[in-house]
């Protein structure tokens, strides 16, 4: 796909499953109520820690996946 056929079919003009699952890997994500697998995370002064270390550091934790564009 062309680098502007990707742009104008990234920015869709409505949030649908339609519009965005082709993106999308249903079938590789974990199963609710399974534990995450472990991955790198950066602070916002771009130093890298794991959700497995925040984890251990704090008694409840939200991660939050979405694109900020």
């Amino acid at each position: 796909m062309a680098e502007q056929a990707l742009v104008d079919a990234y920015n869709y003009d409505v949030f649908h499953r339609r519009n965005f699952s082709k993106w999308m890997n249903w079938d590789e994500a974990p199963v609710v109520g399974t534990e995450a697998p472990d991955f790198p995370l950066w602070h916002l002064d771009k130093t890298e820690t794991s959700l497995s270390k925040l984890w251990g550091e704090n008694k409840f934790l939200v991660v939050e996946f979405g694109s900020f564009t």
